[in-house]
Order: structure tokens, then sequence, then C-alpha cells
């Protein structure tokens, strides 16, 4: 085997080493990957001054179609957090239900699916973890519980980033890659409702509450993969979410009406459902808000080994439709809701805004350099390598491991939305030369990129810092992993299955 697949790999296993081994973040390991892309595209591959300015200026669209959502998002959760809403919520749901495992089921998995769906960033193990301490649960488990939960929703959480990454990478319409994967994580959803059931209340508990987990894992399910093929991917993670609390509450019987403090925290996200069914659904408004566009045309590139990457255009964006712009908008609305109840302290906007900026600028610099590292490789000709090393090596086993690429991906960056730039290119064009559903490998991809993420480091930090746990994140790895290990074994066989039939 010729040597260009090892080197073309060297920029991904520079992160790995970095990021794993010296626990670098993606902000400071995302530059160095980046670089090594570039010295072996340069220095092996044949990448010239052009190639390298058409691939960053592509890159810098891409970047931009990703980061507008992923700021808008963790803007309008700051909004409601800032506001008290998101702890309204918090405390409203245990005192609706009395039974404890279905406490920690709805909390750990609707809960958690819901604050996936609007913020994402490590926040449903944040918020919901410190909640199951106060219930009676062992730090750990009040850990494990939520992490196990929201797995499946990652995808088309954060507002749909990582899809959003998904197809920027891959180039692919939304239409073509949203049932796939919503389908798939699906019924990875079930798996995860019955590890989060079986963390809170063993076997005995998952078998007593086995009706209610399919129930909920089906009208979540359902409800991601209605809208996600229905064009609204921006809004599927965090309506599942939403659907499971409100059939998980009534069928547990709640005691008395949810107050109405409740449903003004839930105002916010009310808002950002209008406006985006609005916008999406009324030709009107569509036509309004979609009418300023920005694409550039970028020329044909070739490395000086003959590697030739053709004229196309770039990422279309509409900049004033775009699924950050509706979420901006649905921020400024719910703020203005929230300010006229009295919510805000002094000071709120700018603490706000502030806080936002500190939690998004770091992991905006890591998904800017791993998209650029990226589109240097596909263009120098090194993922094409990469791809051709890796379909020699696997052949027609390959399906079995892709979901463990895209669950590798997200370890080692924290991030699902970070492995679909990183790995799509790969398993785009490692199924095509295998002769397998572009597709189907893509669901694979974001589904093991779901599963991955939470049991990565950065994500495990962050949710033993609010259960107390600081320091002691070993046990709590194990324990994730012991679970994720068993759903991607899943996920890797309904793969293998499909592509055989």
């Amino acid at each position: 085997m010729s040597l260009d697949p090892l080197l073309a790999a060297v920029p991904v296993l520079g992160i790995l080493l970095l990021m794993v081994g010296l626990r670098w973040g993606a902000a400071r390991a995302g530059p160095a990957g980046w670089l090594l892309a570039v010295a072996v595209a340069v220095l092996r591959f044949g990448a010239g001054i052009r190639l390298l300015a058409v691939a960053q200026v592509k890159a810098l669209l891409l970047s931009l179609d990703v980061l507008l959502i992923v700021w808008a998002a963790f803007l309008l959760y700051r909004v409601a957090d800032e506001a008290g809403a998101i702890t309204v919520i918090s405390q409203s749901l245990p005192t609706l239900i009395r039974d404890r495992t279905v406490q920690a089921l709805l909390i750990g998995w609707p809960f958690a699916t819901f604050l996936q769906g609007v913020g994402g960033f490590g926040v449903p193990t944040a918020v919901t973890a410190p909640l199951l301490v106060g219930l009676g649960f062992d730090p750990l488990t009040a850990v494990v519980i939520p992490s196990l939960g929201h797995a499946w929703s990652v995808s088309f959480g954060s507002l749909g980033s990582s899809f959003q990454a998904l197809m920027a990478a891959s180039g692919l319409p939304g239409d073509q890659l949203a049932f796939p994967a919503a389908a798939m994580l699906g019924l990875v959803g079930f798996g995860c409702g019955i590890a989060a059931g079986h963390a809170a209340g063993g076997w005995l508990g998952v078998r007593r509450l086995l009706g209610f987990i399919l129930i909920l894992g089906i009208a979540m399910g359902t409800t991601q993969l209605l809208l996600a093929t229905g064009g609204l991917w921006n809004l599927a993670g965090f309506m599942a979410g939403l659907a499971g609390l409100l059939i998980g509450i009534a069928l547990a019987r709640p005691q008395g009406r949810p107050p109405k403090a409740l449903l003004l925290a839930m105002s916010g996200y009310a808002a950002l459902i209008v406006i985006t069914l609005a916008v999406q659904l009324i030709p009107a408004l569509r036509g309004f808000f979609g009418q300023v566009e920005l694409r550039t045309e970028f020329p044909a590139v070739s490395t000086a080994l003959g590697f030739t990457t053709a004229a196309a255009p770039g990422r279309l964006i509409r900049p004033f439709s775009h699924a950050g712009a509706l979420l901006a908008y649905a921020s400024l609305v719910a703020y203005l809701i929230y300010r006229s109840a009295g919510y805000y302290r002094p000071g709120a906007a700018r603490r706000i805004l502030t806080g936002t900026a500190q939690r998004v600028i770091p992991s905006s610099l890591g998904i800017t350099a791993l998209v650029a590292m990226a589109v240097v490789m596909a263009h120098a000709g090194m993922t094409e390598s990469l791809a051709r090393g890796l379909a020699q090596a696997a052949g027609r086993a390959y399906p079995l491991i892709a979901p463990w690429i895209g669950a590798l991906g997200a370890f080692m960056t924290g991030s699902n939305t970070n492995s679909n730039v990183v790995f799509t290119q790969l398993q785009l064009r490692t199924g095509q030369l295998l002769g397998y559903s572009v597709p189907l490998l893509l669901a694979a991809q974001t589904a093991g990129g779901a599963i991955g993420s939470v049991f990565a480091p950065s994500k495990l930090v962050v949710g033993a810092s609010t259960a107390g746990l600081a320091g002691k994140e070993g046990p709590i790895l194990r324990s994730v992993l012991s679970y994720c290990a068993v759903l991607l074994a899943g996920v890797s066989l309904v793969i293998w299955g499909l592509t055989r039939s």
C-alpha cells in the first residue's frame, strides 16, 4: 500500500494526539491540524498557493454557515437563562411527577433532549445533573443519566448546527440527508431511553417502565423525523424534546396544573416556533426574508500531481432567512417578553452578550480551523487518498466502522459538529468508492458523532463540575462509555444490514 493514505491521515492523527493525549482544546488543536494539513498538502500532494487560497475562502463561507447557528443558538439560551427561565423549567418538572424513576427519565431524557435542542455546549448535563442530585440520586448517576438521555438528539440539537455542518461539508441538500439521519437517530433514541432508565432504576426499572419508554421514544423519534424531513430540521431536536415532555407528563398523571411561571418561561421558545414556522411556511415572508443571497463562484484548481477540484458555486447563504437569523429574531422577542415580565436585573443585556461571546468564541475558532483543515485536505486530494486507503483496508466491512469514525471525531474534538466537518468528506468518498449509499453512511457518521460527543472529555468535565465531581471524570467516562459502546455497536449492525439489503 502507498504511504499517501498514512500521510493524508497526519492532520487527523495530530488532532487526536493533541486533544486526547495532550488535552488541548479545539481552539488550539484546530489551528495545529490546519497547519499540518497545509504542510502535507504542499510537501507531498503538490498543493499550490492558488489552491490553498481558494480552499480558505470556501472554508470561511462554510464556517459562517455553521457558526451563524452556533452563535444564535447559544444567544437564545443565554436570554432564557439570564431570565431564570431554565431554572423555572427545571424546578417545575419534579413538582408535577411523584415517581422517582419517572422523574429521572423525564428530566434526563426528554428534558435533556429539549435543552440540547435549544442550547447544546454541554448544557443538558450541566443543567440537569444538579437537579437529579437534589432528587436523591448520587452524583455519578446524576451525570450519567442526562449524558445518555440526550445523545440521540445531538445531530439535530443546538438548532440543527451539526446537521448544518453535515450538509455544508457534504454539499448535499437536507432533503437527501434528513430521512436516513433522523430515522437512524430515532432508533438510537430508544436505546438512550433504555440506557437512561437502566442508570436510574436498573433492569427492574426498565421493565416496569418499558411501555412508557416505548411511547416516549416513538413520540420523540417521529416528531424529529417529520420535522427534519419537512425542512424544519432546525426545530426537530427541541420540538422532539418538547413533545416527549408533554406526553411524558400526561402519561405520568401530574399532580395539578403546570404553574403560570412555567408557561411564561417556555414563551421564549414558543416565539422561536412561531417565527420559524411563519418564515418557512408563509410564501410572502419566505420571499421577503430570502431575497438577499450570498454565493461565490469558485474556479477549478489542481495540484501539481494532477488532482483537480472542479469549478463550482460555494455554499448559498440567505442571511436574513438563515436558521441563525431566525434564532436571533427569536432571541430578541424572548428578551422583550422576559423583560416585560420583570425577569431581568439591571445589566442583563450586557451579561447576555458577554456571556455568549465568552462561550462561543473558543469553539468558533476551533470550528473555523477544522473546517479549513477539512477543505484543504479535500482540495489537495488527501481525503481521496485516505478514503481509498480505508476502502482497500476495510472493504465490504466498512459500514461496520463508519459510526465509530464519527464517534472518534466527536470524542477527540468534543463536538458532533466538528466531527461532521472533519470526516464527512472521508465518509462520502469512501462510500462512493465502495458503491454504498452516501446518505446512509453520512447518517452513520452523524449518529456515531452524536453518541461520541457525550463521552468527550470536554463534555464530561462540564457535567462533573456542576454535580460536585470535578476531578473525578474517570468513573463517569467508564460508566458512560460502557453504554455508548452498545449504542454504537447497534448503529453499526443496522447500517451493515441496510447496506447488504
